[in-house]
């Protein structure tokens, strides 16, 4: 899969069916879409192409109106969309800045510089609730208009549903902040998951028995925030049992910095700069500040005790057939 940061240019802007949406979550709404973009792009003969934005417009929008906290909570980092994007069989990602420039622009200007002359599209799909241009003033009526003038199909999918629920990142982040993984992996049709690279932190956690391994949040609103049970990708053959922490650290940073930090059972190998994906569990609780280094470790301690004994109550299937109480990994 190809990604370009804006429009490509000249030698690249093969002609293509594109998806236009934030594609937060990558949901399985964002997968139907998805797979017809996929359907008619091979039916044409054309590259598959999305077309997403960072930031998000709502945080755009929310940080020139000076109240941050109007932005949506994040699913997904970029690095998790687009591997999203990636699994789902897309040809090529255009990442577009959201800025003031961008978001300027006029319907009409949208469709003759962005989708006629920047990207060449034949085929579009959109949601049927899409707005594009200055102060949302095109809509899939427009749009439609647009496509018979300059000759590019218009297609527009309908709402997702499951069990009567619409599928929706806002009924995503619903679930994850109240906790319901399970809710959530309907949704998004699988476990939720953040990745990173390993980061070095300031190893505190080793100095307290607690060693982590840490992965930087790009984004200061995370759909997550607390102290959760997990389990680890990336460090074995199989996921390896553990504790996190996701949040702002009160107890030891004032920088308002968010971090995703995790403490694996029993294993202390180096691992800086491995890609690893920690899956969320089950959360245990909010993130607090405490007053003093011990009593924060005391807390630790707890959190840890509760989420082994979250793994050692997992029924799981043994070689003779029976079931046992022990992890499930």
């Amino acid at each position: 899969m190809k990604v370009f940061r804006g429009l490509p240019n000249a030698a690249s802007r093969a002609p293509c069916a594109l998806a236009i949406g934030n594609f937060d979550g990558v949901h399985r709404g964002h997968q139907a879409l998805l797979a017809r973009l996929r359907e008619v792009a091979s039916s044409m003969g054309l590259e598959s192409a999305v077309m997403t934005f960072e930031p998000h417009p709502r945080e755009y929008f929310a940080a020139r109106a000076g109240d941050p906290s109007r932005a949506p909570k994040r699913i997904a980092s970029l690095r998790d969309k687009l591997a999203s994007l990636s699994r789902a069989g897309v040809d090529r990602v255009i990442v577009e800045h959201f800025n003031e420039h961008f978001a300027a622009l006029t319907p009409q200007e949208f469709v003759e510089n962005i989708l006629v002359h920047g990207l060449h599209v034949k085929w579009l799909i959109v949601g049927e609730d899409f707005c594009y241009g200055a102060r949302r003033a095109g809509n899939v009526a427009t749009l439609l208009e647009a496509g018979e003038k300059y000759g590019f199909t218009v297609e527009s999918q309908p709402t997702v549903t499951s069990s009567g629920t619409r599928i929706s990142s806002s009924a995503v982040r619903e679930a994850l902040m109240h906790g319901d993984f399970a809710t959530a992996e309907t949704l998004l049709g699988h476990p939720y998951s953040i990745s990173g690279h390993v980061v070095h932190g300031k190893k505190l956690g080793r100095t307290i028995g607690f060693p982590t391994l840490n992965l930087r949040v790009s984004h200061n609103r995370p759909a997550v925030s607390g102290i959760y049970v997990v389990q680890v990708h990336g460090l074995a053959d199989q996921p390896l049992p553990g504790v996190a922490s996701i949040g702002v650290r009160p107890t030891v940073d004032d920088s308002g910095r968010v971090l995703l930090e995790t403490h694996v059972f029993d294993y202390n190998q180096p691992c800086y700069g491995k890609l690893v994906r920690v899956e969320f569990l089950k959360k245990l609780r909010d993130e607090e500040k405490y007053i003093d280094l011990p009593t924060l470790t005391a807390a630790i301690v707890r959190d840890a005790v509760e989420a082994r004994a979250w793994f050692a109550q997992l029924p799981t299937q043994r070689s003779d057939g029976a079931t046992s109480a022990t992890d499930r990994i």
